[in-house]
Parts: structure tokens; C-alpha cells; sequence
């Protein structure tokens, strides 16, 4: 079996390795614009001493999808030095600005849809068989633009949910492995709304209702007791921003740096580093990851009272272990549960069919299906369809260069407050502040 991974110099990269390690991959082919950082990460795979898959560097796109079985898109358009410029143009405007969130998500589409696209029309010319796995962010707006060419073939992942839902059920006392749950949402924008043991039992109120319980794990502690009582279920993390926009964004305006400003200097960093000294390349990253993982969210924990995250959350098994899980469960007729960003169906209503949502799919070899759900709530249903909208509107406005549409999709952003601060925006942004 053949992988492709895009954005091969990724500093994620060697934890994909890790978890290749005794797989069916036998070729794994690395691409990234940036060769130096794709040096640094083979030097950071050859490092850690376990034997995987044999590793080619592609000289190109089209070398690099051409024959693939799976396509890994794990791509950042403009690099750190973007990130945080999506950051600070809507900090500079009184409004959240995060990677994926708000206006800075916003911004991080624009730029980088089109350079999805054009991967997308690659792999279906020259990998037509080949499923796409996007981890690209924001992963919900990206996954819908490739799907306009892939279709059902491209699926987005996020290790969001999944920690969610394995963070509950051991604070529910039942074993991880073991539960059946529903969750529905967009990507960043979900709820776990039941989560059921074996016995068909529904182990979510009690769970609400204990606040020892919810004290002991990272949503619990994020969101409080108070208000996951009241709201009746458990909000993925990043809902965080929408339900304490004033107490992140007072936390974020406080921070000596932004997320993507100390990602930047940590990665150029470690990048540095190791290019130097090749032969302590995973020692180096490994220092670097820990530090990277322990910092995770920090502006919303510190908003949230200030906590430490728990060890067990610390050792990076997130995308890695989706993706591979997905890859397997896409690879047999064995058919395996998981949270995937894919096209709606039916499972929403409310929403176009074609419209990406993440929510639990049943996946086998020939594709992953969104199961049925309960009805959402309007709350949720009106969080959802509004930031549909702002997706959309940004998909439109990547394609079509189309001003307006850029314009709608930040206006119409939760998360910021009014259409004149988004046109100073989405100015100071296309004039690169």
C-alpha cells in the first residue's frame, strides 16, 4: 500500500511514521514545498529507530500523488509567518483571532482553498483511486472545496472529538473502547450529545450532573459544571470561543504572544536546530513536542481558571491514530465507527446534502456514511447553519476571487461583530499587515 503525505515537512509528520509502524504501508512518499524541513523530518524518522515503511521524497506534486493508494493532505499555506498574521489582523480589531476560529479561520481558507483545489484535480487525474484524508485546517472548509472535485472520496479528520469522547467516558467510568456515542457538528463546532455503554444505558446525565466528574477532565474543567448542566451536553473544546468569546479574547489581548507567534518561534527553532545537528534531530523534536502539546489552548485554559493539561493528553496520539484508524477501516469490509468530516446526507436536514458536517460515520472499504442522529437542538442548529454560511460564502470567495463573498464570510462570523470591522479585515489583510 502507498501513502502520500502533502506538507511532508510537517512537524507532525513523524508521529504519522510512528503510527505506520507494523502497518500495510510499505512506500510512504513525502512532499512539501520546503525541502530543507522535509531533510529535518527524515532525519527525525530515521532518529527514532523503529522500522516502517520506506520513505521517498517526491520532487513534485504530481511525483507525489501519482499511484497512490491514500493521500495524506496535511498542508499550511503560508506557513507559521501566515498563521500569525491571521492572528494579529483581527486582534488589532478587538476580535478573536485563531487559527481556525473567527476571522483568522476565515483568513486561513482563503489562502489556502485554492491551493486544495488544485491538489484535489491532481489526484483525481492521476490517482483516481486514491482516497484523500484531509488534515489540512480549517478541515471542515477545506474538506468541502475538495469534495467539489473528489466527491465522497475526500474525508476530513479532527482528534478533537475523539479525545472528547474518550476524556468522557473515563470520567464516566466505562472504558473508551467500549462506548457507542453521538456526536454532530461542524468541524470545531460539535456536541457529544449521548454516550452509551454496552448495556444500552446512557451514561451522559450522570456524568452532567456529577461535577467531581466533570472536574476531572479537560471540557469538564473548560467549560464548567454550571453551564454543561444547563446546556445539556458536552461541547467540543473549541466552543470554548463562542460560549466565553469575552473571557478567550481577554485572555488571548493579555498573552505576550499569540499561539502562532510562539509556534513560530518555537518551530524556526527547532527547525534550526536540528538541520544543524541532523543526529540529534528526534531528540530535539521530541523536547519540542512535549512543549508544544503541554501549551495546547493555554489562552482558554487561563480564561477558564488555569489549569495544567493531564499527562494522558499529553502524548500526541491524535491525528496520527485517526488517520490510521480511518486508513484501515477504508482498506477492509470490517465496518468500523469513527468521527469524520463528511458529506451530510440526510443526517442533517436542515443543511444542503452536499453540505460537509462532523459527525459519526460508518466506514468500510467502500467509503464512510453518516449515520442518523438525533434532532439538533436550535441552538446548535443555528450555530451550525450560520457558520455553514460562512464557510460557503468563503469557498465562494476563494474560487471566484470574489470580494464580496470574502467580505460575507467574515461579516457573518459569529465571532465578529460587525461588517465594517470585517472589511477593515479583510483590507488589511489582502494588503498583507
Amino acid at each position: 500500500m502507498r501513502l502520500t503525505i502533502l506538507g511532508g515537512g510537517g512537524f507532525r509528520v513523524p508521529l504519522v511514521y510512528g503510527a505506520l509502524v507494523g502497518s500495510e504501508v510499505t512506500e510512504l512518499t513525502l512532499y512539501d514545498t520546503d525541502r530543507a524541513r522535509l531533510d529535518v523530518v527524515r532525519s527525525v524518522i530515521e532518529g527514532r529507530g523503529a522500522k516502517g515503511p520506506a520513505v521517498r521524497i517526491a520532487e513534485d506534486l504530481d511525483d507525489a500523488v501519482r499511484g497512490a493508494d491514500f493521500v495524506f493532505s496535511a498542508i499550511r499555506v503560508g506557513g507559521t509567518a501566515g498563521r500569525v498574521r491571521d492572528e494579529r489582523v483581527p486582534l488589532g480589531e478587538g476580535v478573536l483571532g485563531q487559527e481556525t476560529v473567527g476571522a483568522g479561520g476565515v483568513l486561513y481558507g482563503l489562502r489556502t482553498i485554492p491551493v486544495a483545489l488544485r491538489i484535489a484535480e491532481r489526484v483525481k487525474a492521476l490517482a483516481p483511486g486514491a482516497w484523500v484524508i484531509n488534515f489540512t485546517n480549517p478541515a471542515g472548509m477545506v474538506t468541502e472545496a475538495m469534495s467539489s472535485v473528489l466527491g465522497e472520496r475526500v474525508i476530513g479528520i479532527c482528534d478533537s472529538p475523539v479525545g472528547l469522547v474518550r476524556r468522557a467516558a473515563r470520567a464516566a467510568g466505562a472504558d473508551p473502547d467500549q462506548v457507542r456515542y453521538d456526536y454532530v457538528g461542524l468541524n470545531h463546532l460539535g456536541w457529544l450529545r449521548k454516550l452509551t455503554a454496552p448495556d444500552g444505558h446512557d451514561l451522559l446525565p450522570g456524568l452532567l450532573a456529577d461535577p467531581a466528574r466533570l472536574a476531572s477532565f479537560e471540557e469538564g474543567r473548560l467549560f464548567g459544571a454550571t453551564w454543561l448542566r444547563a446546556l445539556g451536553s458536552l461541547p467540543n473544546e473549541y466552543l470554548h470561543y463562542y460560549y466565553f468569546r469575552r473571557e478567550t479574547l481577554a485572555s488571548v489581548r493579555d498573552a505576550d504572544e499569540t499561539r502562532g507567534e510562539f509556534l513560530d518561534q518555537q518551530q524556526g527553532g527547532f527547525f534550526a536546530r536540528a538541520s544543524a545537528q541532523p543526529a540529534r534531530a528526534y531528540e530535539l523534536w521530541e523536547a519540542t513536542r512535549q512543549e508544544r502539546e503541554s501549551t495546547y489552548m493555554a489562552e482558554s485554559r487561563a480564561a477558564s481558571g488555569g489549569w495544567e493539561r493531564d499527562a494522558c493528553d499529553l502524548d500526541g496520539g491524535g491525528y496520527d491514530q485517526v488517520a490510521l484508524a480511518l486508513m484501515r477501516a477504508l482498506s477492509s469490509r470490517q465496518d468500523t465507527r469513527l468521527i469524520l468530516n463528511v458529506r451530510n446526507g440526510t443526517t442533517v436536514p436542515e443543511l444542503p446534502a452536499d453540505a460537509i458536517i462532523e459527525t459519526v460515520c460508518a466506514v468500510d472499504a467502500t467509503g464512510a456514511r453518516p449515520l442518523p442522529c438525533d434532532p439538533l437542538g436550535p441552538a446548535e442548529l443555528g450555530l451550525m447553519l450560520q457558520l455553514k454560511a460562512v464557510e460557503r460564502a468563503a469557498v465562494e470567495a476563494a474560487v471566484f476571487k470574489d470580494r464580496d463573498a470574502a467580505l460575507r464570510a467574515l461579516a457573518l462570523h459569529p465571532l465578529v461583530d460587525s461588517p465594517a470591522v470585517a472589511e477593515r479585515i479583510l483590507e488589511r489583510a489582502v494588503a498583507g499587515a
